[in-house]
């Protein structure tokens, strides 16, 4: 199973970029596919996750900004981010469960058993 990542670049405040994230190997229809980032001398912080019933939750500091999508007819996950801030600069990590844990193993990258190889996204003026 893998896990690609792409989309990361240099964006201003305020300006907006799109991550992408394909699974080969499996699919996961109905199973977790999440966004993590981990900024320098920082852990990894939940960002987003696509569940199953179709649900979406957000870590508190992107809600509202950001949007996670999933295709999967296409085993693919997207992270639209708006309004970004130099906050968010981070290497950002796809993230992805063959369970369905407990809701609150969602918000930890324990939760997950593959994970893609990371995109840096810097914001700075």
């Amino acid at each position: 199973v893998q896990l690609q990542a792409c989309g990361g670049g240099l964006v201003q405040p305020g300006g907006s970029l799109r991550l992408s994230c394909a699974a080969s190997g499996r699919t996961f229809s109905e199973k977790p596919m999440a966004w993590f980032r981990q900024a320098p001398g920082k852990e990894r912080e939940f960002v987003a996750v696509s569940r199953w019933g179709n649900m979406r939750n957000y870590g508190d500091s992107v809600k509202g900004r950001f949007t996670i999508s999933r295709d999967n007819a296409k085993n693919t996950v997207d992270l639209q981010m708006n309004s970004l801030k130099v906050e968010d600069t981070a290497v950002y990590y796809c993230a992805a469960s063959q369970r369905n844990p407990v809701l609150s193993a969602l918000w930890r990258p324990e939760g997950y058993d593959y994970w893609g190889q990371g995109t840096l996204v810097t914001v700075s003026s």
